[in-house]
């Protein structure tokens, strides 16, 4: 059994003395792991770093088994961001979160395009914050738990959209949902129309997409690029009153 596939890099793990086991999320083969001997040597092990994109070879006796992966590095993604820590963390949040939500094997293409779309916003370094937010809220989406901003669950108007429901993943208005509003999840305007994000908008967007993704049993691995956005949100809202 052979395949030849593209793939990002999601985790990789020692495997006996001199080998790795690489786990790729792949555009035709899903999230697939694979065997790289002598994987543990510095050069192999920079190449496969969370987020660098490779040209993948696997092969096994059976299409069940855990086979082995031969890997040529496409773009190397990681190494990019290691002076800064904040889209470091988008990256390394993205692969693990793929990792554990993911069913083995199965090819989702659209996974695999969306990710490869966050990749490129955290590469340009131009709002990628909010395409962070917005990815893992396609994620959702992709897996069968989307949200539905669209419209207000209570009325069915589409302006002045203010909430979430933290059990049906449907929007509330603020006029609706004032009464509810401590059992109600924040909705960030960038979420469902077209406004900047600020800070104080991003880590809004991150506990929404949080809470769904540990409902649906997947945590969001997010945490150091949450408390990064919660560290600048309130450095700023200091630095405002402090004027």
């Amino acid at each position: 059994m052979q395949w030849q596939d593209t793939g990002f890099v999601l985790a990789t793990r020692r495997h006996g003395e001199s080998a790795l086991i690489v786990e790729l999320l792949t555009r035709a083969h899903g999230r697939h792991a694979g065997l790289v001997r002598g994987g543990q040597s510095p050069k192999t092990r920079a190449m496969l770093q969370p987020g660098n994109e490779v040209a993948a070879v696997w092969r096994g006796r059976l299409d069940e088994h855990l086979g082995t992966i031969g890997c040529e590095l496409v773009r190397a993604h990681a190494a990019r961001f290691l002076g800064n820590p904040g889209r470091l963390a988008g990256l390394t949040s993205a692969a693990a979160l793929v990792g554990a939500a993911l069913p083995e094997r199965e090819p989702h293409a659209d996974v695999f395009v969306s990710f490869a779309r966050l990749i490129e916003a955290l590469d340009s370094g131009i709002d990628w914050a909010a395409q962070y937010v917005r990815w893992e809220q396609d994620l959702l989406g992709a897996l069968g738990f989307g949200l539905d901003l669209s419209r207000c669950a209570v009325s069915g108007v589409t302006a002045d959209l203010a909430y979430v429901s933290p059990r049906t993943g449907r929007a509330v208005s603020r006029t609706a949902g004032l009464p509810f509003h401590d059992k109600l999840l924040r909705l960030p305007e960038f979420l469902w129309r077209d406004s900047p994000a600020d800070q104080a908008q991003l880590v809004l967007g991150l506990t929404l997409t949080g809470h769904f993704l540990a409902q649906s049993g997947w945590p969001s691995a997010c945490g150091k690029l949450l408390r990064l956005l919660r560290s600048t949100a309130e450095n700023a809202a200091l630095s405002f009153y402090s004027r």
